[in-house]
């Protein structure tokens, strides 16, 4: 049988149409539709239901998939496997970050990646949204915060603080604020999650721990987008460190609460590579692991 046929087959079922999975391989819609039409001649059952509307598994499409499946997984692992015995990384890495954290952070370091691996072409996707990795065939995520449970295999990448900072010139117009109580009275840079738009947390040296409510009149949905209004003077941000390091060094900002922890979700905040449970990982996974922790250092 065609291992082709079966890992079409097998796209089909995650992108819920011909056409999409048809996308994922450059393929003309009608070529998959013959290529799951002949599979299911051989097989001698009916694999999907098909209507204008919709693309639904059959049972005997869902019991086949369902045996198939982790065969399709092993016939990839042989596949990474054997390319990998070469000295060369090579192939196409597809790669998923949050928008501000991947022009920050990943983006900055890809030339010398790719000068190390000049064999390797790299898919980076930013979005905001959560990929399915397994749906949208992405080899590794690198996401914040604190991860739910899942079937994903999860890496320490590295750890985060958040700062809450703000413009000398926003400071002298408004002054500074002494106490974290006193970041109630400043018009505050608002993120659009539940716990960062209503209040901050902060911890002192001696583990003691404060909610301050906050309020602002400005929402912005993206990181270097509150970065950028905090660097015009706009009001006080709350930012994870790698995003205003620089900033805070050159005195661009300033770091109000040094002494201070401070969070709006949870303190165990980290940025963490995020991959499909996997019995192998292949090597440009690997690769690329190790020279973002290198860079990172």
């Amino acid at each position: 049988m065609d291992t082709n046929a079966l890992e079409l087959f097998s796209l089909v079922v995650k992108h819920g149409s011909f056409a999409a999975a048809a996308r994922d391989r450059n393929l003309d819609p009608s070529s998959v539709s013959r290529i799951i039409a002949g599979l299911e001649t051989e097989l001698g059952v009916r694999l999907f239901q098909r209507n204008t509307r919709q693309l639904a598994l059959t049972e005997a499409g869902n019991v086949y998939f369902q045996r198939i499946e982790p065969l399709i997984e092993e016939i990839q692992h042989a596949r990474h496997a054997a390319v990998d015995v070469s000295s060369r990384v090579t192939g196409t890495l597809r790669v998923t970050a949050s928008n501000s954290f991947g022009l920050k952070f990943i983006l900055p370091r890809l030339p010398a990646f790719a000068e190390k691996y000049p064999d390797l072409v790299v898919d980076l996707m930013l979005t905001d949204a959560v990929v399915d990795l397994l749906a949208e065939r992405v080899d590794i995520a690198v996401r914040l915060g604190t991860l739910p449970d899942s079937n994903l295999v999860a890496q320490l990448f590295t750890h985060t603080r958040y700062r809450v900072v703000a413009n000398p010139a926003y400071l002298q117009r408004h002054g500074t604020p002494k106490q974290p109580s006193q970041v109630s009275e400043h018009n505050c840079l608002l993120f659009p999650l539940a716990g960062f738009r209503s209040r901050w947390i902060f911890r002192d040296k001696k583990g003691v721990q404060s909610e301050v409510p906050i309020q602002g009149k400005l929402l912005v949905s993206s990181a270097i987008g509150l970065q950028q209004c905090a660097l015009a003077g706009m009001g006080i941000a709350l930012l994870p460190d790698w995003l205003v390091q620089d900033d805070v060094r050159s005195g661009k900002l300033v770091d109000l609460f040094p002494k201070w922890e401070v969070t709006a979700e949870d303190f165990k905040t980290a940025a963490w590579f995020v991959y499909p449970s996997r019995s192998y990982v292949p090597s440009k996974v690997r690769v690329f692991i190790d020279f973002m922790r290198t860079a990172a250092a």
